[in-house]
């Protein structure tokens, strides 16, 4: 059995249209429908809609631990107590029979089968990092321009507790740049808000944040995001820093990036447009190299031999056909780490599977130029996420109740205060 073939699969078709022929108009099945498949020991929550929708049930499918969403589903037969279904985009297909008010049936994808049982509801998994209100500090809603390409980016200003009492221009403020993907200002996923928790930790150590929705997602608007690259996605960034400082009410102006924001992180830095930056899971070699190094510890993780090399990577027809993976593949971080001469605090964790620590935090730490300020530091069992984790597989994301690792909230805070005195 291959997990990686299914998750590759359900990866591929995230948020898409639940479009489908329509058979059978009403069942009292409808509703939302949660179970696990077991994928060589992973557990995999899936997650059946069926929803009554102008006088017919259209059928959609979640793989929430892939962060996958809204996969159409085709109604081969329904009724009050049975259901079978193809999902064609996946090549899978689901025949389910009510019998103690459970879906009891089989889910089979390319010739590999698997017993799900469904049982109504939606699976709530418990966030307790995720600060909620009444705050003892204060937020505004702001935009900002990247004119040049046309994009309008709407955040969250975040100003530190006490801010009214403070000396103007003593705070520090810090920029949230996500990680790749459209992602929102909270930069959330599988039901985790990292950027927000991140933010409201600063906030009460007195340092002020501003995270926003990235080009053409959330409130954000206009930009090209097809044709996009990280060099497109840097100039939202520095028009974000650069209205940070028009606002001359903030001492020292960084940025902290996540992954694919540590890169434009580093970017900014190398072209002096921050007084500090923070690089959380950020790539430290070749996009190519990274990538296949990715792919041989999931691989190696889920049971399977490491096989994936630069070159065959390259010729992928994925590869080829997306900008911004061309752009990626091609990109070396290392003339701009070794121009960065701002404070760099890097952090990684020894269990990420996505950007390798030992691999890219050590390049990192050789490129860097010296300074007394710079901190670099790996973290054990922390994932890509800054997880505890077992694995470090993406798969466990989600059922991780953890957002951050409160050491790594508080690491962050104390280096920002040291270096911004």
């Amino acid at each position: 059995m291959n997990i990686r073939l299914i998750i590759a699969l359900m990866l591929a078709w995230v948020v898409v249209p639940a479009t489908q022929a329509q058979v059978q108009t009403t069942s009292e099945l409808v509703g939302s429908w949660t179970g696990k498949i077991n994928v060589m020991g992973t557990q995999l929550t899936l997650v059946l809609h069926l929803k009554q929708v102008d006088g017919n049930v259209v059928v959609s499918l979640d793989s929430p631990d892939q962060s996958a969403k809204g996969i159409p589903c085709y109604k081969d037969f329904l009724s009050d107590d049975s259901v079978a279904l193809k999902v064609e985009m996946i090549n899978a297909v689901y025949h389910a029979r009510l019998a103690d008010g459970k879906l009891n049936g089989i889910f089979t994808q390319r010739g590999m089968s698997f017993p799900l049982v469904l049982s109504r509801g939606v699976e709530q998994l418990p966030r307790p990092q995720t600060p909620v209100p009444p705050y003892p500090y204060n937020t505004q809603e702001v935009t900002f321009c990247n004119a040049p390409d046309g994009a309008t980016l709407a955040g969250t200003l975040t100003l530190p507790q006490g801010f009214d009492t403070m000396k103007k221009g003593s705070a520090p403020v810090l920029l949230m740049v996500t990680g790749s993907g459209q992602q929102n200002r909270d930069e959330e996923i599988f039901d985790h808000k990292p950027f927000l928790v991140i933010a409201d930790h600063l906030a009460r150590h007195g340092i002020a944040t501003l995270r926003y929705d990235d080009r053409a997602t959330g409130a954000s608007v206009g930009g090209e995001v097809k044709r996009a690259t990280t060099q497109d996605f840097m100039c939202d960034a520095a028009a974000a820093l650069q209205y940070l400082r028009s606002l001359n009410i903030f001492g020292k102006v960084g940025c902290m990036g996540h992954s694919e924001g540590a890169t434009i992180a580093f970017m900014l830095a190398a072209r002096q447009e921050a007084d500090f930056i923070i690089s959380l899971a950020g790539p430290g070699v070749k996009g190519d190299t990274l990538l296949a190094a990715q792919a041989n510890r999931i691989m190696q993780l889920s049971g399977m031999p490491a096989s994936t090399t630069v070159a065959a990577l390259r010729q992928q027809q994925a590869v080829q056909q997306v900008p911004w993976m061309k752009w990626f593949i091609d990109y070396d971080p290392s003339d701009d780490i070794r121009q960065t001469h701002c404070p760099v605090f890097a952090l990684n964790g020894d269990n990420d599977s996505q950007v390798i620590s030992a691999q890219n935090l050590t390049a990192i730490r050789r490129l860097l130029p010296p300074s007394s300020m710079n901190l670099v530091k790996e973290y054990p069992s922390l994932n890509h996420l800054f997880q505890h984790s077992t694995t470090g597989l993406p798969t466990e994301y989600r059922q991780i109740e953890e957002t951050i690792s409160p050491e790594v909230l508080n690491d962050i805070a104390a280096w920002v205060s040291t270096v911004c005195k």
